[in-house]
């Protein structure tokens, strides 16, 4: 695939029937490491232009890997991609973002982090901690989980249905290992709300089987 001129016809074509994610985050993977920074950013943009939602997936792939050295591509990631309504494209949304963060560094991104679970945008939300999971399994948050734990937990109450369902399957996803702390922080929370009793009912999930 070194041919930057014949890329995108040629996933047009490969991706004329439904292939797995997979595949075409290897496409993306192997363009990404045989390319300038700038060819990579350029075609991912040129990628996401496409009818083909799959031609899409992969550009936004293309820009996870670019965006841990090109802020426009984080930006476009953040403000663009989240706003698309295909529920494929923000799947890859939150791969992206992991992919963004392993090449940073996971925490040398926290300030990143922590500003798209900021966002006004529910995917943009849901890109982090759907993202990272399982986060307790990524380089930082390993060793410091109750780093993660205090940033999902903060969701507990999110407006977002979408958005509550993923923090609360991430907190039951660290609790497999730190069972007795998503219990302490479980304990902590006043379930005042049918939105904080549905992620405390998912997070605690394992613990209550016990």
């Amino acid at each position: 695939m070194n041919d930057y001129t014949d890329f995108p016809a040629l996933l047009e074509e490969r991706y004329s029937e439904k292939i797995s994610f997979t595949l075409i985050r290897d496409d993306a993977e192997e363009f990404y490491e045989s390319h300038s920074l700038e060819e990579c950013y350029a075609m991912g943009l040129a990628l996401y232009e496409s009818g083909n939602y799959q031609v899409q997936e992969a550009g936004v792939f293309m820009l996870g890997y670019c965006a841990a050295e090109n802020d426009d591509a984080l930006l476009f990631l953040r403000d663009t991609v989240s706003q698309h309504d295909n529920w494929r494209i923000q799947e890859v949304l939150a791969k992206a973002f992991d992919s963004y963060c392993r090449l940073t560094g996971y925490e040398q991104a926290l300030p990143v982090i922590e500003d798209w679970l900021d966002s006004d945008c529910a995917n943009t939300r849901r890109a982090v901690s759907e993202g990272l999971r399982i986060w307790t399994s990524r380089p930082y948050f390993k060793e410091n989980p109750q780093v993660a734990i205090h940033l999902l937990s903060a969701h507990k109450e999110d407006s977002s249905l979408y958005m509550r369902k993923s923090v609360g399957n991430a907190l039951r996803d660290i609790s497999k290992k730190h069972p007795e702390l998503i219990a302490e922080e479980l304990r902590q929370w006043e379930l005042s709300s049918s939105e904080i009793r549905q992620v405390h009912t998912l997070a605690g999930k394992f613990i209550n089987n016990r």
